[in-house]
């Protein structure tokens, strides 16, 4: 009962601090995601078994120029196509290999264009519009905990199927489908009490987030296995590290984005 209360409150105090720098602004918003950011640097550096002072650097540095103040936007272009392909070079290891090579002696490339750039397209996906829109980025949030919280649900009173048993033993094909159907109810309620997008963006992005969203799961889980540990971290008594709660939203913002640039242009 005391360990449900401790992960009660921490969980409670971490959405607290999200959702109060959302809307606080964009700076604030920033800054909190660059302190995040920071943590599961460090703890992702451990799983992999890199020491680098270069990495944290690498970081800030990315961070003010393709975030804070977007210098070029070929830049960032450049660096979604790359966050991408990495990304599903990630996706084909947890398919299809043992064991995640992380790339071996290339190292920094996982850290730069799947961990560095994960943030970098998190804190860019609310100025998708004309300027720093919260409740884009907060939709985002929820669709992602909507398909958390449906999928255990449904994959610990339905589940049968195992969906990748060698990764994650608990997850399950049901509870992946209940994931994907919280989210669709979740971007209904959204468009309804927003209605900055058209329903159909939010059912996509709704997708996107509960697909891409498990996917980033199953490769934090997959670093994990391999490293043999249980969490990334300890920060969050009862959930964990930081890295623990961000795998989803860090894996798929680079999708999101594609998606919100594609869509907004051509609409």
């Amino acid at each position: 009962m005391k360990e449900l209360v401790v992960r009660g409150l921490s969980g409670l105090i971490y959405v607290a601090l999200v959702i109060l720098a959302m809307f606080a602004s964009r700076e604030w918003f920033i800054a909190l995601f660059f302190i995040l950011g920071i943590i599961t640097m460090f703890e992702f550096l451990k799983l992999v078994h890199l020491k680098s002072y270069l990495a944290y650097f690498l970081f800030a540095a990315a961070f003010y120029f393709l975030s804070y103040t977007v210098f070029d936007h070929r830049a960032i272009y450049l660096l979604l196509i790359l966050a991408v392909f990495v990304n599903l070079f990630l996706l084909k290891d947890i398919l299809w290999v043992n064991k995640i090579p992380m790339f071996e002696k290339k190292k920094y490339i996982t850290v730069i264009f799947y961990l560095m750039s994960g943030f970098i397209f998190l804190t860019l996906i609310p100025v998708s519009l004309s300027g720093y829109e919260p409740f884009v980025i907060l939709g985002v949030f929820i669709l992602i905990w909507a398909n958390d919280s449906f999928a255990y649900l449904v994959g610990k009173n339905f589940g049968r199927t195992k969906l990748m048993e060698r990764i994650s033993p608990k997850k399950t094909v049901e509870g992946f489908l209940g994931g994907i159907a919280g989210a669709l109810i979740a971007a209904f309620f959204i468009h309804k009490f927003t209605e900055i997008y058209e329903l159909w963006i939010w059912l996509v992005i709704a997708l996107i987030a509960s697909v891409f969203g498990t996917v980033g799961d199953l490769v934090q889980s997959k670093f994990k296995r391999q490293a043999g540990v249980k969490d990334s971290g300890t920060i969050m008594p009862g959930h964990g590290g930081i890295y623990d709660r961000l795998d989803s939203i860090i894996y798929a913002s680079p999708f999101i984005y594609s998606f919100l640039e594609i869509a907004t242009n051509v609409s």
